[in-house]
């Protein structure tokens, strides 16, 4: 099984710890002992730090640049710094928020970033056109887009979205959309009247549309904040009809640490950054794993725009879509990739054009970098993989506070 082939490579990548060398020096030192293979630990138990680095003398400074503003959808980067990680593996993040006119991928082409997140299909798209851009850590596994709406307009299926509105968010966050209507034979064009829809559901509470796309972690939660007028308590789950498209099988690849490419190629300290970078954000991400509460109130410490119970169930949410991770956290399967790719390549917009207009090269995506990060992260006996993984059940307050 591919489980148990990674697991032989986080062992035997004990050696690619020669990667890490001192950094703030050339003098390159072997770790004391060969790094352990990972064990899958109870979800309970809190993701240990690999021992620091005593060679490091100053720090390598890195910046990220995040798809949107403060919020656990981000959490594990905020946390590997608040816990130390990064610091473990001598660096020094510089986290930058996000926003609607903000592009990351293109932020990193630019040269103004070390690395960014970004959702596949929306790199893809960026590295089609010049931007030499490479995915280095796939940590999202799963799609977590959705289509709400209220149970009383009978939207069940894609299928149903014939002759209603439904908003969606544009700026590439759609495909997956249009896949479905594809999957179901309907036009776009034709078939459904397609909205645009702001970044929340007021839209969808006002009755301006049939069906509004959402985030499992973000503005499905907005939902349930809301009081319903009818009742004056706050609606449930039960309110409403859900599809996810990940289960209806058009999900696509979502956040990931995207590298610059031509200097992965061309400068060995820079991928030595790459990889003690990944290591420690796969830290954070176990830690937030582990510690959903603490989590939480790290993010809540950045000052995020919505508050304690939303930012709660976001990181439950999130964390769904990270854990368990098959493979080990990070890695790109390749099944998903080429169906990101395939539907990238030919599903058409309103206006006939798709994301891709032709496959990426073998170089879109490494899993050279994970790999390598999995030996120094699983040093500590982390568990990369959450097998035993169960999520929590979250509470949500009026306004998400």
């Amino acid at each position: 099984m591919r489980i148990s082939k990674h697991r032989g490579v986080l062992a035997g990548l004990a050696a690619v710890s020669l990667l890490v060398a001192a950094c703030g020096s050339d003098d390159a030192e072997p770790a004391a002992e060969p790094a352990a293979e990972p064990v899958a630990e109870p979800a309970a138990e809190p993701a240990a730090e690999p021992a620091a680095e005593e060679s490091c003398t100053t720090p390598d400074e890195v910046s990220l640049q995040l798809q949107w503003f403060a919020q656990a959808q981000f959490a594990g980067y905020y946390a590997a710094v608040d816990q130390g990680y990064y610091a473990d593996h001598c660096l020094e993040v510089t986290i930058i928020e996000g926003g609607v006119d903000i592009v990351p991928q293109t932020q990193l082409a630019n040269g103004d970033v070390d690395f960014a997140l970004a959702w596949v299909p929306k790199a893809l798209a960026s590295r089609e056109a010049g931007a030499d851009i490479v995915n280095i850590a796939q940590i999202f596994q799963r799609s977590g887009t959705l289509q709400v709406s209220f149970k009383d307009k009978g939207i069940t299926s894609p299928a149903d979205f014939a002759g209603k509105k439904i908003g969606n968010w544009g700026y590439g966050n759609e495909y997956e959309i249009f896949a479905a209507l594809g999957a179901e034979g309907l036009d776009p064009a034709a078939d459904v009247e397609l909205v645009g829809q702001n970044f929340d559901m007021v839209a969808l509470l006002e009755g301006e549309i049939d069906a509004a796309e959402a985030m499992t972690y973000n503005e499905y939660a907005q939902v349930l904040e809301a009081v319903n007028p009818d009742t004056g308590e706050l609606y449930t789950a039960d309110d409403f009809n859900v599809i996810s498209y990940e289960e209806y099988g058009v999900g696509m690849l979502q956040d990931a640490i995207w590298a610059d490419g031509a200097r992965l190629a061309s400068d060995a300290a820079y991928k030595d950054i790459a990889v003690r970078f990944v290591a420690a954000s796969m830290l954070g991400w176990a830690h937030c794993r582990d510690d959903v509460q603490g989590c939480a109130d790290i993010v809540l410490g950045v000052g995020p725009t919505l508050g304690a119970s939303h930012q709660m169930w976001q990181m439950n949410e999130v964390n769904k879509l990270i854990w368990p991770s098959a493979n080990g956290v990070g890695y790109t399967d390749e099944a998903a990739w080429n169906q990101t790719v395939e539907i990238s390549q030919q599903t058409p917009n309103l206006e006939g054009t798709t994301v891709l207009t032709a496959a990426p090269d073998a170089g879109a995506y490494t899993n050279e970098i994970v790999e390598a990060a999995w030996a120094l992260a699983g040093a500590g006996g982390v568990d990369l993989f959450g097998e035993g993984y169960s999520p929590m059940s979250v509470t949500l307050n009026e306004g998400g506070n």
